[in-house]
């Protein structure tokens, strides 16, 4: 694994509602919900599970020869949605600020979000650190389990992902949800970010099926908690029940294949039946990142421009994208040597649930340690050190 220099310091759609992307925009700047009924109770997430976020902003970095010149990467990209996600958790003038030259830090978050619910209600239960060294050739993923306890500021002790709900609540919307959820990381883990992405799970399907299908290697045989078929067609299974007819649950089997957007999203949300539960479905998740990347390479979506304007068609209506104040070209052309084949997937706590004394969930001093390496750009030396952290997965 190469060693880097720090420079700085660091098309079946399922049937049911789709997810509302962003809220209206309020006067005060931020996004909010508007009006919205409350939910009365929790389920399982439908949405929120899904670290799926940075995958279609990544595969835009991947192997630039994407068509050329950042203006029409500036024309390509003019539809995703922009937003102030990070607050005061954003890279500091000493940090490296707007200067794109060092190492890069970015927040992914996979939000809950049903049209039914209240835009203020929801919580990010899907979250990454996305790591590039200052030499811009390659990608790290680290994801922090939603159960992990935190210092909530102004709000003390919780579930980390509970910082996304409380930043949004009292007009705070998505942007207060992410600003409160970067500055909880910020303070837990020291690393600040130079940009933040919010994703939607409806849209981010149609990105896949831009792409035809992404390869995808099951691990461990599940059956899905959340889609049937009937009469052949997958369908939510609160959709199901309601046709009356005969429900056959969808089982990924163990191997590698080809999924449509459907199946891809569905196995990477399954938690109930895997050996490692929530941080299995963190590495599956992972790996759906990475074989995204891998496929817009592969089939010349970044060279085509017909391609490329549909995939960001598609990126436009799932993102909500901050990138720190500098021209979302910019970004990207940085970016333009990572592809999919360099992203590695890392994993906090071994993989495994780690309790505090009293039984909750928290990071173990190893993935303490992770992070500092992320600040300090000394992760490549990290991994090497200690490769426990990489995931299973490829």
């Amino acid at each position: 694994m190469p060693v880097q220099a720090s420079r700085r310091p660091s098309s079946l759609e399922p049937a049911g509602p789709s997810a509302r992307m962003s809220p209206q925009r309020s006067s005060g700047g931020r996004r909010s919900g508007g009006a919205a009924k409350k939910r009365t109770r929790r389920k399982d997430p439908l949405w929120a599970r899904l670290t799926l976020i940075f995958g279609a902003v990544l595969m835009l970095t991947s192997g630039i020869a994407i068509v050329g010149s950042k203006a029409i990467i500036s024309q390509a990209t003019a539809g995703i949605a922009q937003g102030n996600l990070l607050g005061d958790a954003g890279k500091s003038g000493a940090e490296g600020g707007k200067n794109l030259d060092g190492p890069i830090d970015m927040l992914l978050l996979g939000v809950d979000a049903r049209e039914r619910w209240a835009a203020d209600d929801v919580r990010a239960d899907s979250i990454i650190v996305l790591h590039i060294p200052a030499s811009h050739d390659q990608a790290y993923m680290i994801s922090i389990p939603r159960d992990t306890q935190a210092d909530i500021p102004g709000h003390g002790p919780n579930k980390i992902n509970a910082a996304f709900q409380y930043g949004a609540q009292n007009g705070g919307g998505w942007e207060g949800g992410a600003q409160l959820m970067a500055k909880t990381i910020k303070r837990m883990t020291g690393v600040s970010f130079d940009g933040a992405a919010i994703i939607n799970f409806g849209g981010f399907k149609k990105i896949i099926d831009t792409l035809g299908s992404v390869r995808i290697c099951v691990s461990q045989q599940v059956t899905s908690h959340h889609m049937s078929y009937v009469d052949g067609k997958p369908m939510w299974n609160a959709e199901a029940k309601k046709t009356g007819r005969t429900m056959t649950p969808v089982v990924h089997k163990k191997g590698c294949r080809e999924m449509k957007g459907w199946a891809a999203l569905d196995y990477s949300r399954q938690r109930y039946g895997l050996d490692g539960g929530d941080y299995d479905r963190q590495q599956n998740q992972q790996q759906l990142i990475k074989a995204m990347a891998k496929k817009a390479t592969e089939n010349g979506t970044l060279t085509n421009p017909v391609k490329l304007n549909a995939l960001m068609k598609a990126a436009g209506k799932a993102l909500v994208l901050d990138v720190g104040g500098v021209p979302i070209a910019d970004f990207i052309f940085t970016m333009r040597g990572v592809t999919g084949n360099d992203l590695t997937m890392l994993r906090t706590n071994g993989g495994r649930f780690n309790p505090t004394a009293d039984g909750k969930e928290a990071l173990s001093p190893l993935s303490l340690q992770m992070f500092q390496a992320v600040r300090n750009d000394k992760l490549a030396e990290f991994v090497y050190a200690n490769p426990s952290v990489l995931s299973t997965r490829k």
